[in-house]
């Protein structure tokens, strides 16, 4: 059995792949009466409308009944995930933890692994982390990701790779929290130039000096270059970059649209630009692009202001 905690569009849609795999899922949900409507309809229509939950899910509101699996997913936004460990003390932890978001958590600047085992001393912690959207996920349409863990992680990719869904393993572990999570602070503002009509062209140079960026602060923070060039640090970014599905990349358009967006959808990127501007400054690496994101979303500078202080830094090498 395999435990998911999280019934928003990506948990669910890696309950349905799992399941469709061949394994038994349990999947748990925090809103009492969402378990009820899952439970009686056999679908998640607020999170992944138009899709059928297999047999072998089996939805529950107490998350005691995730215990004693194989592996227990943790499918619920970053800046969410320190809560939950302090809010369920009894979260069985001889099972692997298995992260499944990206970010940073703004309190402690920790990556999701970090922070699991800092609240959760002894747990075997891992991120499944890299280019995927939920609803191609969901319909089995091919995806690759990456499963990150120090541990011997050769049984938990065997048990989460499924036909459609195709796992590559690396002890990395905070290469693939960095590049998840960094990725987010470049999609808003690809998006952004989007939004602002600014054209593909600026969009590219950006995805670029984005890149650039990335692998300038995840190595200084232990990580390897290599892994930043993978599924979990290009790979991801290429896709939130260039596809509305992208949460961080609507995002941006709207801001560079001038236009509101919707309060209730999470957006990974706002918090990860003003944890990562804090640790970047503090380490004294240049991260232009992070900074101006930050300044952006926080208010303090407009979109014009913003690209005029991009455009107008000292030419350099590349």
């Amino acid at each position: 059995m395999i435990g998911i905690v999280g019934a928003g569009a990506f948990g669910t849609a890696l309950a349905v792949a799992l399941a469709k795999g061949g394994r038994d899922v349990r999947l748990w949900a925090r809103d009492p009466a969402q378990v009820l409507a899952m439970q009686q309809t056999r679908r998640n229509e607020g999170a992944l409308p138009g899709v059928d939950l297999p047999e072998n899910i089996s939805v529950h509101a107490e998350i005691e009944d995730l215990g004693g699996g194989q592996a227990l997913l943790l499918a619920i936004p970053m800046q969410s995930l320190g809560a939950l460990l302090d809010a369920w003390p009894r979260i069985d932890i001889s099972q692997p933890l298995v992260a499944c978001c990206k970010g940073l958590d703004l309190a402690t600047l920790r990556g999701p692994v970090a922070l699991i085992e800092a609240r959760r001393p002894g747990a075997n912690a891992a991120i499944l982390t890299g280019p995927s959207f939920a609803a191609d996920i969901a319909r089995g349409l091919p995806t690759a990701l990456t499963l990150a863990t120090l541990a011997d992680g050769g049984a938990l990719q065997d048990l989460l790779s499924t036909p459609t869904l195709r796992l590559y393993r690396t002890d990395d572990v905070r290469g693939a929290e960095l590049g998840g999570a960094l990725k987010n602070v470049i999609a808003i503002a690809a998006g952004t130039v989007i939004g602002a009509k600014l054209g593909d062209s600026a969009r590219a140079a950006l995805m670029t000096r984005g890149y650039a960026e990335m692998t300038r602060l995840a190595p200084a923070l232990g990580a390897r270059a290599e892994t930043l060039a993978g599924l979990s640090g290009f790979g991801d970014l290429v896709l939130t970059c260039t596809s509305t599905q992208s949460r961080n990349f609507r995002y941006g358009l709207t801001l560079g649209k001038g236009e509101a967006f919707d309060p209730s959808v999470t957006v990974e990127g706002i918090a990860t630009a003003r944890a990562v501007r804090k640790l970047a400054e503090g380490m004294g690496i240049d991260m232009p692009v992070t900074a101006m994101v930050d300044a952006l979303v926080s208010g303090r500078i407009t979109l014009e202001d913003g690209i005029g202080q991009l455009m107008s830094r000292p030419l350099k090498q590349e």
